[in-house]
């Protein structure tokens, strides 16, 4: 089971590529599926990451390391965007696999010793954050020249890597203490609301306005529901 989720979550990204290369893409149906995604993930990060994780160990403590994972994942993002920049294959390539590797790792740790169903919220989530941005990101490039051939390939490059991350996340911390697991939870979790205030909600405002507002709440509702069946 853990195998298909990761691999439903990932094959998004080429779903959404697909939409965007041949369908029509909106600026504003992207922009409203964002925010929808963005209010879901603020809630699964909470419930299914951060909250569980404060219940195993020192508060004071995994409160400072959600700060840590936030600062860490702001760092990196300046880093790639501002020092390497986006413009090449490999430049973007970067960026993208960098927005997606704390959620996909968030959720690799999230399925140790759970169910599809109880990780629901979160791997949904992730599913509807990654759909829009593909086909945001595909129709762009398309727009700029790529190759049909060449763009495809990059985000299946992208949904294996993230893949991956989500893999490693699982089978590397499947033996480790509770303590230790829900430090390392703090962390994705605080890498995730940093890639929120960074990329998500800014984006969704820009491009859909004050509807955003609604979608952000429909996703937080959604999620909170979804949560509420595991």
């Amino acid at each position: 089971m853990t195998y298909l989720v990761i691999a439903v979550v990932s094959g998004a990204l080429i779903l959404g590529a697909i939409w965007g290369i041949y369908g029509n893409l909106q600026k504003k149906t992207e922009g409203f599926l964002v925010a929808l995604a963005g209010g879901a993930l603020i809630v699964s990060t909470v419930l299914e990451l951060i909250n569980p994780a404060v219940e195993k160990a020192n508060v004071l403590i995994a409160l400072g390391i959600v700060l840590l994972g936030a600062g860490v994942f702001t760092g990196l993002d300046y880093l790639v965007k501002q020092k390497w920049g986006s413009d090449s294959g490999g430049g973007l390539l970067a960026a993208i696999t960098l927005d997606g590797i704390p959620e996909n790792l968030a959720l690799g740790v999230a399925l140790i010793g759970a169910d599809a169903l109880t990780v629901a919220a979160l791997s949904g989530s992730i599913f509807l954050s990654n759909l829009p941005e593909a086909a945001g990101g595909a129709k762009e490039m398309t727009e700029n020249g790529a190759s049909k051939k060449k763009i495809l390939l990059l985000w299946a490059a992208t949904a294996l890597i993230l893949s991956l991350a989500a893999l490693i996340g699982n089978w590397a911390l499947t033996d480790v203490s509770e303590e230790l697991l829900a430090y390392i939870r703090c962390f994705a979790g605080g890498a995730v609301v940093a890639s929120l205030a960074i990329e998500v909600f800014p984006k969704a405002y820009k491009q859909d306005s004050y509807w955003a507002g609604i979608a952000t709440a429909i996703g937080l509702v959604l999620a909170f529901y979804l949560n509420s069946l595991g």
